[in-house]
């Protein structure tokens, strides 16, 4: 059975008002007093009518909705941080509009599919945004937050963990437990958290006279990690230490070392990640790792984003928030 769909038109004749003042009573910019606005919602539910947001927001050119660009969104971090944007965004009255970026896809071509939709403003995750494409939008006045990703000497807003502080807080932690034998299992080499952490992290090791530093990539994922932490634990001088910087790839180097390999955690390898996603603290992990502040993080984004929505003007802002260090039972102290 075909369902027939009820038009502003006949809530108008229904409520005895004009179509456009339904059509305010249904904007949040909108101004009806209150008897009408009780009025025309009877109306509305009585005839089973819903206002189409996109159809209004391609006529106006304004919209309701936030964009959201997602990749890596199979890394537990992510699901997660998207829970906290679409419930944290409905609350304020915002819809979201969710594109997924695959790993081996560029978010520059699915931008301009997204601002189609007239959003009033972008929020990018865990993907790489490129300098032109930053000055593009920009340009274009749609506002614009990277979120644990920045883009430097770029015109775009940015939120992320204190990246170079946590990954120093893991140095110091696995130097004054005596390790001096040190390898890292880093993520995608062109983004941002995976720069900044292992800059922060190397850094610390030179201050405590540690240059040698065996490195592979774990491409974001368990089973990176875990061939990435088979790989260098095999080799006769193995490090003692491994630094993964996003959990998931620590949870494959768990594995890895103790399946694997048979190697004791921690009395024969530490091992420590970056995140603090639900399955680091689960007993057969007890992963220690460094916990980025999700709700936080997420507050500040919107806050920064809502800002540059009503004020064009606002200029775009790098935000940093501390993360902390979670010491579980993988690393020894």
């Amino acid at each position: 059975m075909k369902i027939r769909k009820v038009t502003s038109h006949e809530v108008a004749r229904l409520a005895g008002v004009s179509q456009t003042t339904v059509s305010r009573a249904f904007s949040r910019e909108g101004s009806v007093s209150k008897a009408t606005l009780k009025r025309i919602r009877a109306a509305a539910e009585q005839l089973g009518y819903w206002p189409n947001e996109l159809a209004r927001s391609l006529i106006s050119r304004r919209s309701n909705m936030i964009g959201i660009v997602m990749g890596d969104i199979l890394n537990p971090f992510y699901p997660a941080v998207l829970h906290a944007f679409t419930q944290k965004l409905q609350a304020l009255g915002r819809r979201v509009l969710l594109f997924s970026v695959p790993a081996e896809a560029d978010v520059d071509a699915v931008l301009p599919q997204m601002l189609q939709y007239q959003v009033a403003g972008v929020v990018i995750t865990s993907a790489t945004l490129s300098s032109s494409m930053a000055r593009t939008i920009a340009g274009a006045g749609t506002p614009v937050v990277l979120f644990n990703r920045n883009v430097y000497g770029n015109p775009v807003s940015s939120v992320c963990c204190a990246n170079e502080e946590g990954a120093q807080n893991v140095a110091r932690l696995l130097c004054r437990a005596g390790h001096r034998r040190f390898g890292l299992i880093g993520g995608r080499a062109d983004t941002s958290t995976h720069r900044e952490r292992r800059r922060a992290f190397t850094k610390e090791l030179r201050h405590e006279g540690i240059t040698a530093l065996a490195e592979s990539s774990g491409a974001n994922t368990y089973e990176g990690g875990f061939a990435a932490a088979r790989q260098m634990l095999s080799a006769p001088d193995r490090p003692t230490a491994l630094f993964c910087i996003s959990d998931i790839m620590a949870l494959g180097a768990l594995d890895a070392a103790r399946r694997e390999l048979s190697l004791s955690v921690p009395e024969d390898v530490s091992i420590v990640g970056f995140d603090d996603i639900l399955a680091a603290a689960w007993p057969s992990y007890n992963l220690t790792t460094v916990r980025q502040p999700v709700n936080r993080m997420v507050d500040e984004a919107i806050a920064v984003l809502l800002r540059q929505i009503e004020d064009p003007t606002v200029q775009p802002s790098s935000v940093r928030v501390p993360g902390r260090l979670i010491v579980r039972s993988s690393a020894r102290l």
